[in-house]
């Protein structure tokens, strides 16, 4: 009797323990089930931050010295997008120093990088970039029109692999000469420099011509294509009476700015341009986009592009804001008195 008893008990110390283990199994598996949604989340978080930055490519027409702001512009627009340099990105540079020459085998050797996105500007690296970027994103962030370009489809739709945003720096070079004459009255020559590496040059030199005639101020007029050209054609602007030199907008003139500012102080002449950085190098007065916020801008694009945007999709923008500064310091160096009435349009004064 004893002897039963006592298996009857171990039997049912057996059972007890094999369903206390059954029980540990299953709360354990439970526990197993309602955590993997966080341990998807942390493999996800977790594969995440191991991934390699993405590589994003950059190809401008200046160089680190001369557009070096505009590179740090966009990476702004990154971080305040949520974007982490050397973390999430990583930027693969090409800058073609000015020198148009350089186009084209620097965009073959930044397209053999296979960035993700490419951010080009202006519009004759984007031009070179097109070409052999076949199936790779474009965003200009500054230039001219890229749909007359035949890069884009339409503002509103550009349907295939570029977007970004434009400057229209042709309409701007006509004002120019009307703000000039407003700003020195009784100027009655000036010349005009036209880059000939701009594919929209006659364009601009013949809208330039028509504002000259319509004001009756007698131009001349110079069209360079290279750096060392640019000292002569300035002193023989100043030999054949010009009171002040007006620039075509043009990458590789922006490149050069203070050669060409340099070159123009000496002979007297005041510079005007399209380009803020120009005043801020002693240009007299600029007028145009504030292309530090195109280039920030730009980073929009680009943050649409990597979370899946097709670029055909994205409209591109047109800018809305331009920017008039006047350098008070050059104009009295160079003995001008500005209107006030003139001054007072100004949205910025150096002094």
């Amino acid at each position: 009797m004893n002897v039963k008893c006592g298996r009857d008990s171990a039997a049912l110390t057996h059972r007890v323990g094999a369903d206390a283990g059954r029980r540990s199994t299953r709360r354990a598996l439970l526990r197993v089930i309602v955590a993997w949604p966080a341990l998807t989340w942390y493999d996800a978080v977790f594969g995440q931050a191991k991934a390699p930055p993405i590589v994003i490519g950059w190809f401008n027409s200046g160089s680190p010295q001369s557009h070096g702001h505009f590179l740090a512009a966009f990476k702004e627009g990154l971080a305040a997008l949520g974007w982490k340099e050397g973390v999430n990105f990583v930027v693969e540079e090409r800058w073609a120093g000015g020198r148009a020459d350089r186009f084209q085998p620097l965009s073959e050797e930044l397209v053999a990088r296979q960035p993700a996105v490419i951010v080009a500007a202006p519009g004759g690296p984007v031009r070179a970039v097109a070409k052999v970027a076949r199936a790779i994103p474009i965003v200009q962030a500054s230039g001219a029109d890229p749909v007359r370009a035949g890069l884009a489809a339409s503002f509103a739709r550009p349907g295939g692999m570029l977007t970004g945003l434009t400057n229209l720096v042709r309409d701007t070079d006509q004002k120019l000469l009307e703000l000039l004459i407003a700003a020195v009255p009784g100027m009655q020559r000036v010349g005009y420099l036209a880059g000939t590496t701009n594919a929209f040059y006659l364009d601009s030199v013949g809208a330039f011509r028509a504002v000259a005639e319509r004001h009756r101020v007698e131009a001349s007029y110079i069209e360079i294509a290279r750096v060392k050209d640019l000292e002569t054609a300035i002193t023989r602007l100043a030999r054949e009476g010009a009171q002040s030199v007006v620039l075509m907008g043009s990458s590789w003139f922006s490149a050069q700015r203070r050669l060409i500012i340099k070159a123009a102080m000496a002979q007297r002449l005041p510079v005007i341009a399209d380009l803020a950085e120009y005043a801020e190098d002693s240009a007299l007065l600029t007028y145009g986009v504030n292309r530090t916020a195109l280039y920030r801008r730009a980073a929009y694009y680009v943050d649409r592009i990597l979370k899946g945007a097709r670029p055909g999709d994205l409209p591109i923008e047109q800018p809305a804001t331009f920017e008039l500064v006047v350098n008070m310091k050059t104009a009295r160096a160079l003995g001008l008195t500005i209107p006030a009435s003139f001054l007072v349009r100004a949205d910025r004064m150096i002094e």
